[in-house]
């Protein structure tokens, strides 16, 4: 038996692994490309040979994956977790999905004898590495506080936000406050770069004030730099605005700043771009003013 199983070691799920790891404790993972869980099994980790391998070496299993229908698989699909695990364990889902379908995964658990909680999380690749990622969670306090040492070891802002669904429907909060800071980032850097002005100098100015943003302060940089190198890419950037644009759609609520994100995306994804750090979004605004940020300094 182990501590903790992890499943999922893509861009989040890597770093939040391996600070399990790093925080002591013993873990299983799984990954389906199997390469990308190599160091963390030289640092200490334990391979899991399925999900359902994980599920039966530790009572909490921890998912983060890239949309609905993964973690369907790996939870209830040939050797997923369900078929691992025994009774009174618990299912911690980070993946970014659909509020809907973690309400209906989480009844099936229960079925089984299984808890459930959704957790998803934000802070990019950074936090994820760092351990400062930010956690909103629904489901039962008890279950959380059961699970507080781990969840301790990956994120620094934890927070119960309601019963089970309510972690995706702030993650979809969440989503809208990012693109739409975004979109507002890259008008602002496409002006002062049509304007003459020093790029690094301008955010130094406005960062600190009232129009200061993690987006601002994390991401301008790297579009001032042209570095596309994602903390989150535009592909999985838009798989979460689908669930948030279905979300709104349900409950009747209009999103006209989302909805044109959404499409600046895909337009992005259509011309190649896909892999992307989100931050791409200025690519759109500077293919229709023929002005690049950052171009005058390299």
């Amino acid at each position: 038996m182990t501590d903790i199983g992890f499943i999922g070691l893509g861009i989040m799920g890597h770093g939040m692994a391996t600070n399990l790891v790093k925080a002591g404790f013993s873990v299983t993972v799984w990954n389906r490309t199997q390469s990308k869980a190599d160091d963390i099994i030289e640092a200490g980790a334990i391979r899991g040979q399925t999900p359902a391998d994980v599920a039966r070496e530790a009572d909490i299993v921890m998912i983060c994956v890239s949309d609905t229908p993964d973690v369907e698989a790996v939870v209830f699909g040939p050797d997923g977790v369900i078929e691992g695990v025994r009774p009174d364990s618990l299912i911690i889902d980070h993946s970014t999905i659909s509020p809907q379908a973690t309400q209906r995964f989480a009844s099936i658990a229960a079925d089984h004898g299984t808890h459930w909680i959704d957790a998803p999380i934000s802070g990019g690749s950074e936090g994820a590495v760092n351990g400062t990622l930010t956690i909103m969670i629904g489901g039962d306090e008890e279950q959380i506080q059961r699970s507080r040492a781990y969840l301790d070891a990956i994120g620094t802002t934890i927070t119960h936000v309601g019963p089970l669904g309510s972690g995706q429907l702030v993650k979809a909060v969440n989503q809208i406050l990012v693109v739409v800071t975004q979109l507002a980032v890259s008008e602002a850097l496409l002006l002062a770069e049509a304007g003459g002005l020093d790029l690094d100098s301008t955010l130094r100015a406005v960062e600190g004030g009232a129009a200061g943003s993690w987006m601002l302060s994390n991401r301008g940089p790297q579009m001032i730099d042209r570095d596309w190198r994602p903390g989150f890419t535009i592909d999985l950037q838009q798989k979460d605005l689908r669930i948030v644009l279905e979300a709104a759609d349900e409950l009747g609520v209009p999103l006209p700043g989302t909805a044109i994100v959404f499409q600046m995306f895909r337009a992005l994804q259509q011309q190649g771009l896909g892999g992307d750090g989100n931050h791409a979004l200025v690519k759109a605004l500077e293919r229709m003013s023929g002005i690049e940020v950052g171009s005058r300094d390299g």
